[in-house]
């Protein structure tokens, strides 16, 4: 069970059930304001509205195609946190953060520039998708998928991270299936080969974005730590694991990594492993240039005729600084 503890202290002398009663109210009911939780005695409701207020501080920018929406959260230290709702095709998918920040640094990355300043908690994680359960019951849809691609490097952020999928997916919360939940990382091996042990069905998604070190170690400074031939291996090991499709994210960065030779090499890199490559145009942080839809056009044909699976991401939300980190880095500064 997730790790509610404020809700716990404001129910602790009353009788055990008081506690799946008002996990009902917020989980399952969705409400946003305890004076609406009827099955809850007045003088409970009224406590708990000042010990634990189910109100998540936000602003919403809607993106001009209305298929995708972004939150930002400002969480009770005044941290700000982003998570972004994308409609495409039947489903309702969440974007959302795990860190305050990160660490990585990545070049291509509006959240690297800030800075890691912490960890999310597991209500934290969870609030999120809590948001845009609200948003969505409203609409008379709800959330059908949870990508972990916000804010933050999620296995840096483990344990909370598992904590709040696992309470997602009871029943107690949101009772969302493990394969509804994905898991993109930029490449940290251990913690990706004890994801395949803890949680075998939960997706994975690996941030690749260069077929050599050296460009790698350029766009990402914390692929110091670990080689593509370090990372091959263990991938190939998380796949006799799980015997899961794993998703490979490439940004295309004009110049950088978006020629031929550079697709070739990814071909190669990635004989026999069992995955769909994603290519991502890039999201202008002022420091690269995207890749022209022509050269994106080119690359893709060229590892489908080598063999691969590929998906394009087209861009949702450019207006409203849909990339991970835009909006929170924006408001900080503005």
């Amino acid at each position: 069970m997730m790790n509610l503890e404020p809700l716990f202290q404001a129910l602790i002398s009353e009788p055990a059930f008081r506690l799946k009663q008002a996990q009902h109210f917020i989980f399952h009911e969705l409400g946003s304001d305890w004076s609406q939780a009827t099955t809850l005695p007045p003088a409970l409701r009224q406590r708990l509205s000042i010990d634990f207020p189910l109100d998540i501080d936000h602003k919403l920018y809607r993106s001009k195609d209305g298929r995708s929406i972004k939150a930002l959260i400002t969480l009770s230290d005044h941290a700000q946190i982003e998570t972004v709702l994308m409609s495409h095709g039947g489903r309702q998918s969440l974007c959302v953060s795990t860190q305050v920040g990160c660490a990585l640094g990545c070049l291509f990355c509006a959240t690297g520039r800030l800075g890691f300043k912490r960890q999310l908690t597991p209500w934290e994680i969870v609030q999120q998708v809590l948001l845009w359960q609200r948003y969505l019951k409203d609409q008379g849809e709800k959330v059908t998928n949870v990508i972990f691609m916000g804010m933050g490097e999620p296995l840096l952020n483990y344990d909370h991270l598992l904590e709040a999928i696992r309470f997602m997916r009871s029943d107690d919360g949101f009772g969302l299936g493990s394969r509804r939940f994905s898991i993109s990382t930029i490449g940290i091996i251990d913690k990706i080969l004890k994801l395949a042990n803890d949680e075998p069905e939960i997706n994975l998604a690996v941030s690749l974005h260069a077929t050599t070190d050296a460009v790698r170690a350029e766009l990402i400074p914390f692929h110091e730590n670990y080689t593509l031939a370090e990372l091959r291996r263990a991938l190939v090991d998380y796949l006799k694991l799980t015997k899961r499709k794993i998703m490979v994210e490439y940004i295309m960065i004009d110049d950088v990594n978006d020629s031929l030779d550079d697709a070739r090499r990814l071909a190669k890199w990635l004989r026999g492993i069992i995955c769909v490559v994603n290519l991502i145009s890039y999201n202008d942080t002022g420091v690269y240039a995207p890749t022209p839809p022509a050269q994106i056009k080119a690359f893709k044909t060229e590892l489908e005729t080598l063999g691969l699976e590929v998906t394009q991401r087209y861009k949702l939300g450019d207006d409203i600084a849909a990339a991970c980190g835009q909006l929170a880095g924006h408001d900080a500064n503005s």
